[in-house]
């Protein structure tokens, strides 16, 4: 807020309007959110059969050959998530900021539950965004975290062998359980907010809207934890 005199007006923001920003977090955030939910459903693969998850694995990397180039499809979802990451990370600072500088804080402490969803969204952020680095560099680059059974995916043969060696280590089992318990509350506060920002104002939507979110977050948070326990347990 700016002070005139003994008139306090809200201060003007530079830049892309607040709403363009929350349309922009509630786009990116959805089709984050639908691509982990996909990538659950594949996992999901290894504790039926690990060589159906290694099919599914190499099949990826022949979608659309030879229209497109071998694992095109892979790289063109990567561009898209790592574009979806970005704009929803510079959205979200952004606001922050704005929100710290105009001092208008929300009604938390009335909202209960969900009073305490808003506040863990930066936490569990940052630990999304810490584990997108380590996932990569453990089960996709197979660098400084990966286990030393680490063999490159390409062509696709080998995601079960590396998903069961790194997740039967104790210490990177136990972080990725956290994670998937950070990436639920997350989401299970973030789709609902999501549905809001892109017009769902009725409260029957709103209460349909939070619905739906937390069957999303359960449904990722049991079947990747599952996929977890079962590797850390030598179940594979």
């Amino acid at each position: 807020m700016e002070v005139h005199g003994r008139t306090r007006v809200p201060a003007r923001h530079v830049g892309v309007p607040n709403w363009v920003m929350k349309t922009t977090m509630a786009v990116t955030g959805t089709v984050m959110a639908l691509f982990v939910l996909v990538h659950m459903l594949g996992n999901l693969k290894i504790l039926i059969d690990p060589g159906e998850m290694d099919t599914y694995a190499a099949w990826l990397r022949e979608v659309g050959v030879p229209l497109l180039p071998h694992g095109g499809l892979l790289w063109i979802v990567r561009i898209v998530m790592a574009a979806c990451l970005v704009a929803h990370v510079w959205c979200a600072l952004v606001l922050a900021w704005r929100g710290r500088r105009t001092g208008t804080p929300g009604s938390r402490r009335a909202m209960g539950l969900r009073g305490w969803g808003a506040r863990l969204m930066l936490p569990t952020g940052i630990l999304l965004l810490v584990f997108v680095a380590v996932h990569l560099l453990d089960l996709t680059i197979g660098r400084l975290v990966a286990s030393p059974a680490f063999r490159h995916p390409d062509p696709g043969f080998h995601a079960s062998a590396n998903v069961a060696a790194s997740l039967g280590r104790p210490v990177m089992a136990l972080f990725y359980l956290i994670v998937l318990f950070g990436l639920a509350v997350h989401l299970a506060h973030g789709l609902p907010l999501a549905w809001q920002d892109v017009g769902g104002s009725g409260p029957r939507s709103r209460a349909v809207a939070r619905v739906v979110g937390l069957l999303v977050a359960v449904m990722i948070l049991v079947g990747d934890a599952a996929v977890v326990i079962v590797s850390w347990t030598g179940g594979l």
